[in-house]
């Protein structure tokens, strides 16, 4: 480590007002970089109070600054209350599970992040990567969306959407945003629709019309109302010229 360069190293942050404590590693941006921790179960007490902090020891190898945070943190975090840290190498503390579920995802997704854990530490390509490679083996395997009927699928869906969860829960504005966000970020990396050349997308298309030409010409509907039999287009033509409402009809086949 040479001088001002960016620096790992483990700290503690103290409160002038109460005597609750934590302790953490961080690896800097840039040399001096002003961090205050990243607390989720406690974040109050930063805002409440006045923080502050003391350096107590530097690292080159932020696996060594980890292990050492944990055997420091290890004594104190389930016995002592005033220990504000809920988090020991991806162990949470007691009190954290008496909470439940939801503060133990926050607590382990701000660790993760911090730490370039899992799905943090991949790049867009590798999570691209990964999620076909997991599709594959959901699809092979059923699992989840891949072992539900059409009719579950629909239904869970419908849920979805009354109940405001995942993309349904967002205003059409951040939805255009993140579409943007995506469309931008695939181009930038030449992913699906931007891997391919003009003559290939003219290739797909071509492909793609024939396929769906000859599906549609190869089914079978009947006129509810006389019995005529024919594909979806000649059908539509003999039921306009007879003056016969379109939607009166089944598909046979």
């Amino acid at each position: 480590m040479t001088y001002q360069s960016p620096r790992i190293y483990l700290y503690k942050i103290t409160f002038e007002e109460v005597p609750y404590y934590y302790y953490g590693v961080h690896k800097e941006k840039y040399f001096n970089e002003e961090y205050w921790g990243s607390p989720v179960s406690h974040k109050w007490c930063w805002e409440l109070y006045t923080p502050k902090k003391q350096i107590l020891e530097f690292f080159n190898c932020w696996k060594e600054a980890q292990e050492i945070e944990k055997r420091v943190i290890k004594p104190f975090y389930n016995d002592d209350k005033w220990c504000l840290n809920e988090n020991v190498g991806g162990i949470l503390s007691l009190d954290v599970y008496r909470k439940g579920g939801r503060i133990a995802g926050k607590i382990n997704g701000q660790r993760n992040r911090e730490n370039k854990i899992g799905i943090c530490g991949m790049s867009f390509s590798e999570k691209s990567s990964a999620g076909k490679k997991g599709g594959k083996k959901t699809a092979e395997l059923k699992v989840g969306l891949h072992g539900m009927s059409l009719e579950e699928k629909i239904e869970l869906g419908k849920r979805n959407y009354q109940m405001k969860v995942g993309i349904h829960a967002l205003k059409p504005e951040e939805t255009l945003k993140n579409a943007k966000k995506g469309g931008n970020k695939a181009k930038e990396l030449g992913l699906g629709i931007h891997a391919r050349t003009k003559e290939q997308m003219v290739e797909n298309s071509r492909k793609g019309g024939l396929v769906g030409g000859k599906t549609t010409s190869s089914q079978k509907w009947i006129c509810l109302e006389t019995g005529f039999v024919a594909n979806a287009g000649n059908l539509t033509k003999y039921q306009k010229a007879r003056g016969i409402d379109t939607s009166k009809r089944v598909k046979i086949s």
